[in-house]
């Protein structure tokens, strides 16, 4: 009785949520680029060129993870679902994770303010110190 009352309250683990990292990390990119109510053609192609070159697909297989991804997006409440299907990788995995999320928010050349709250909430979820975010930033934003 109280195994089934402790699974009724506990968080599911990343197998329970279906995802697998790299749809979790192109669903926050595809929520990222329209966080400030626009999505501008450089950063679909910087969203676009971060799973690419991260994950190392090909145009036809980021098309699709796109896809799924904004299909995933638009069915979520909050970050948990995609964030708890990242917070078990290792550092650099996750490091690299919040540069792409950088990398997307300075396509533009601005850094709105939605935009670096959304980061900033995703690196805490996940586990990269401000520090590392803060660094990331930095680097992401002199291009």
């Amino acid at each position: 009785m109280f195994d089934a009352i402790a699974r009724l309250f506990s968080r599911p683990d990343t197998a329970s949520t279906g995802l697998e990292p790299r749809l979790a990390v192109a669903a926050l990119l595809v929520h990222l680029a329209a966080v400030d109510g626009v999505v501008k053609p450089e950063e679909r192609q910087a969203l676009r060129a971060a799973l690419q070159d991260s994950y190392e697909l090909s145009a036809d297989e980021v098309d699709h993870l796109i896809a799924e991804a904004t299909h995933h997006e638009s069915q979520s409440v909050d970050f948990y679902r995609f964030t708890s299907a990242l917070s078990a990788l290792d550092s650099d995995a996750r490091i690299e994770i919040v540069r792409m999320m950088w990398q997307v928010v300075f396509a533009d050349h601005r850094n709105h303010e939605l935009e670096d709250n959304m980061v900033w909430r995703i690196a805490e979820l996940i586990g990269v110190s401000a520090r590392d975010r803060t660094t990331l930033r930095a680097r992401m934003a002199r291009g």
